[in-house]
């Protein structure tokens, strides 16, 4: 780590990781216990299963309905033996299955046969996802693109995949990094991915693959156009996340926002599932070289931005602690955070830029997600635009890597396009104007932005030291994080979960963890 300009101690900071890695560990023992129904489905499409029967269900969760308690041997080898017996392609058998075929009902082959057949599907399917790589790191070269700091976050919402098509591009052109495309309400509690492209969501459009698929390949054509490669985005949190990590993957979709603690806390999704589902999700995400973004900063909607910081830091601790242990590296960790303080607070700049600047010191290598005020703007668009401007000098000033752009207009529509057409104005103004702020300043020695800084690292070291004491799953429960309380055993897709049987066989999770290196609880 380079020389703090907050003067942070770096055995506190040092003190706080072992603290996430004690935190994590039972999670983790959990975790390598279970198998879960997305899990399974997941394993499915990265075989080729797809498509949905004629009442509009998806064959990964026919496939899952038929193993039912078989669920804990892993799907993999009944869908592998039913290619095998049938004789067919990956195509062909899921026609035969939306046509009734129970393929839990066919005499399996010799277990060699299964594993030969397994290692050509994993390779098949890893050439797929290292081509996308490749694909990706060749048009940022060819555009000779260099990491701008901040990246320009731009979001979609229309609910129609093709007017959200007509805004990304029009987003793009006007100097969006990335574009997000918002996800329907409700999706993240669906247990399924709806097929193919669709045309009515609310408040956002859904995730599905055809939808991945069209959007990035309008992007491509307006990157190509402006000389640039454009980003995308999508959600991979709630009960589908490995599911829609791996479609992102086969789309080249290069960020996704990823984060379990999101999931429980504010859409009531069982802890225990999401753990689960999350490792799976953020292996895939790491072998795509895709980036997560966590939802820490959704703390601050429900929280008090000064009194409760120190959740958000602990939180981004866990974050990096869990994104290691599913071979995820810093440079694809997307840490959340926001400016969300009430702008009435005397010097309330300072400590969010106190705030921020520590993220960004603790997490150097970490492309930080930096969200915009929303949970104070009122509807004064002017008032809006200066809190905005702010934003955007913090984000310049202390490094952060995404930067989610604010809108003068929070509060009172969805954006139109010229007011994101101003959002990136200002940040470009300002980003412009500041363009080497960070390297000609230094912090005063025990002022305001030191003091704030040590004061919430020493909070955030006290609270992970309970959340240690009591472990992680019964910290949720007890309403320490987001003064949410979420119980154990309740929220959604817990009976989605099974122990894995002593010959429990899933390749593809086998082949992710070799190629990343995972060492279970080093």
């Amino acid at each position: 780590m380079t020389k703090s300009k907050l003067n942070l101690d770096t055995n506190k900071i040092a003190k706080a990781r072992e603290l996430s890695k004690q935190i994590s560990a039972p999670v983790q023992e959990y975790i390598e216990k279970n198998t879960t129904v997305a899990i399974e489905r997941t394993t499915l499409r990265m075989m080729g299963a797809d498509g949905v029967d004629s009442n509009g269900v998806p064959i990964p969760n026919k496939v899952v309905d038929q193993i039912g308690d078989n669920l804990c041997y892993g799907a993999t080898k009944y869908y592998i033996n039913a290619l095998l017996k049938k004789g067919l392609s990956s195509d062909e058998l899921n026609k035969e299955i939306s046509n009734g075929l129970n393929i839990t009902k066919l005499d399996f082959v010799d277990f060699s046969f299964i594993e030969d057949k397994a290692q050509e599907l994993v390779e098949n399917f890893a050439s797929k996802v290292k081509a996308n790589v490749a694909f990706r790191e060749e048009k940022v070269h060819k555009y000779k693109e260099k990491e701008n700091s901040p990246l320009l976050y731009l979001i979609v919402a229309t609910g129609n995949i093709y007017e959200d098509v007509k805004q990304a591009q029009a987003a793009a052109k006007q100097g969006a990094d990335i574009i997000a495309v918002i996800r329907t309400t409700g999706q993240s509690l669906l247990d399924f991915v709806p097929y193919g492209p669709t045309t009515e969501g609310f408040g956002g459009t859904y995730a599905t693959q055809e939808n991945f698929k069209i959007m990035r390949k309008a992007l491509d054509e307006t990157g190509d156009e402006i000389g640039k490669y454009i980003r995308l985005v999508n959600y991979c949190s709630g009960l589908c996340m490995p599911e829609i990590a791996v479609m992102g993957a086969l789309e080249r979709l290069d960020m996704m926002l990823n984060d379990s603690m999101y999931g429980i806390l504010f859409r009531d999704i069982n802890m225990y599932r999401t753990f689960v589902d999350q490792k799976f999700s953020r292996m895939i995400n790491s072998f795509a070289g895709i980036v997560i973004n966590s939802g820490e900063d959704n703390y601050l909607t429900t929280s008090d931005a000064v009194e409760k910081a120190y959740t958000v830091t602990a939180s981004q601790f866990i974050n990096e602690r869990f994104a290691y242990e599913s071979g995820l590296p810093a440079k694809l960790m997307g840490l959340g955070h926001a400016f969300e303080m009430n702008p009435d607070i005397k010097n309330g700049f300072l400590l969010e830029m106190a705030q921020a600047q520590m993220a960004s010191e603790i997490f150097p290598e970490a492309p930080l997600k930096y969200m915009p005020p929303t949970k104070y703007m009122t509807g004064d668009i002017f008032k809006g635009l200066a809190m905005n401007t702010l934003f955007n000098f913090i984000a310049k000033s202390t490094n952060q890597g995404i930067l989610l752009l604010g809108m003068l207009t929070e509060a009172i529509h969805t954006p139109f396009m010229q007011d994101r057409f101003l959002g990136v104005a200002n940040a470009k103004y300002v980003l412009n104007n500041i363009a080497d702020f960070s390297d000609d300043i230094e912090y005063k020695k025990d002022g305001i932005m030191q003091t704030r800084a040590k004061v919430v690292l020493d909070e955030t070291i006290e609270f992970l030291e309970e959340i240690n004491k009591t472990n992680l799953f019964n910290a949720i429960e007890s309403k320490m994080f987001a003064e949410v309380s979420r119980p154990k055993n309740g929220g959604k897709g817990l009976e989605g979960v099974a122990e894995k049987a002593a010959d429990y066989y899933n390749p593809f999770y086998t082949y992710l963890e070799n190629e990343l290196n995972i060492v279970k609880g080093n």
